[in-house]
């Protein structure tokens, strides 16, 4: 029928120009009523056997589009809704009132009207434990994202301390904090952000010894800068069961992915059972970084850890996300745990066997 054609036309011809909904609303209804108003007055006409239908048909039809379009807008008004609601959990999270104050509701207003996060997801970051590993260039985004997310109590790791060569990059530093430690720096800018989140510095290392120190935690953070400071985390938190998001850069290149073998995904050393060559992997102190690239790195290790924490969209498990900035380009590559793997084949097996249901 003309007519549905010439409904549809308006329609796309709105959107291409932007028109705002109410404007688009009436233009579509007044030609619904002009054409329901040519049945009645001259059904017999060229004009409305052109429109096609009946005004018995167009008024049935337009009944159920607004039907329709008005259960569209009773769900969007029950969404908007939703989250203020959802911030009266029936059990408080451990350690924190049973809602959240009006500072927080303001604070967190962006999250809470987004459908994956919402006032449920806003109250499980605030109730989580997190343990960053590296206050460095990578930690210094992470660091700051998740304490302005609402993650209710953050662990940071770091023993070295701030220098002016840091300031490239770790955006989290001042030039007046210059040889203060990172980890107590640091934990002081997160609480300026966010006064309802609490930070712990540690000024030291996490080594493979530690893992009854990350079992303490919901996600642990690699920011570390070597290989064998990555290797001792991802053992500690193989021995944990914790679940580890680690990141790592070069000159303009940075990789990002999920290290969970609890849950069936792989550990550091499927993908990398030997520590690399010498010369093969240098540090940056040595092959160089754009100052930028820890800040695009780090931002898509915390956006991960969000949606970890929230259980918001897919995750990094069994893939990893690699990031050419000189080139402009991403790309995904798909990992898989080693069942022979030295450090997580047995480890993982018993802890998934020991989740699964008796």
């Amino acid at each position: 029928m003309a007519g549905l054609w010439l409904l549809a036309a308006i329609l796309l011809l709105g959107r291409f120009l932007r028109l705002p909904g109410p404007r688009l609303a009436a233009l579509l209804g007044g030609l619904w009523l002009t054409i329901i108003l040519l049945h009645l007055l001259a059904p017999a006409s060229r004009a409305a056997a052109l429109v096609g239908g009946s005004a018995a048909t167009w008024a049935v039809g337009g009944g159920v589009v607004a039907a329709i379009l008005g259960y569209r807008a009773l769900l969007r008004g029950l969404r908007a809704r939703a989250p203020e609601a959802a911030l009266r959990p029936a059990a408080p999270p451990e350690g924190g009132d049973a809602g959240m104050g009006g500072d927080e509701l303001d604070r967190y207003a962006r999250h809470l009207v987004l459908r994956e996060i919402g006032g449920a997801g806003q109250m499980r970051l605030r109730g989580a434990r997190v343990l960053v590993v590296g206050a460095g260039g990578l930690g210094a985004p992470v660091c700051l994202y998740l304490a302005a997310a609402g993650v209710g109590r953050i662990t940071l790791a770091d023993d070295d301390r701030v220098d002016l060569s840091n300031l490239q990059r770790q955006v989290i530093f001042r030039a007046d904090q210059r040889g203060l430690p990172k980890a107590e720096a640091a934990a002081a800018a997160m609480a300026a952000l966010n006064p309802h989140v609490a930070v712990t510095p540690l000024l030291r290392r996490v080594t493979a010894a530690d893992a009854a120190l990350l079992a303490g935690h919901d996600l642990v953070i690699d920011g570390t800068d070597s290989f064998a400071a990555r290797d001792g985390v991802n053992r500690a938190a193989v021995a944990a069961g914790v679940p580890l998001i680690a990141g790592a850069i070069a000159q303009w290149e940075g990789q990002v992915t999920l290290y969970d073998p609890a849950r069936g995904g792989p550990c550091l050393a499927c993908l990398f059972p030997l520590p690399p060559a010498a010369g093969l992997a240098p540090a940056c102190a040595e092959a160089g970084v754009v100052g930028a690239l820890p800040g695009v790195v780090g931002s898509m290790m915390a956006l991960e850890a969000i949606k970890l924490l929230t259980g918001a969209g897919q995750g990094l498990r069994d893939r990893m996300l690699i990031f050419d900035g000189l080139h402009g380009e991403t790309r995904m590559i798909r990992t898989r745990r080693r069942a022979d793997c030295a450090i997580c084949g047995t480890v993982a097996a018993a802890l998934e066997t020991a989740a699964q249901p008796s």
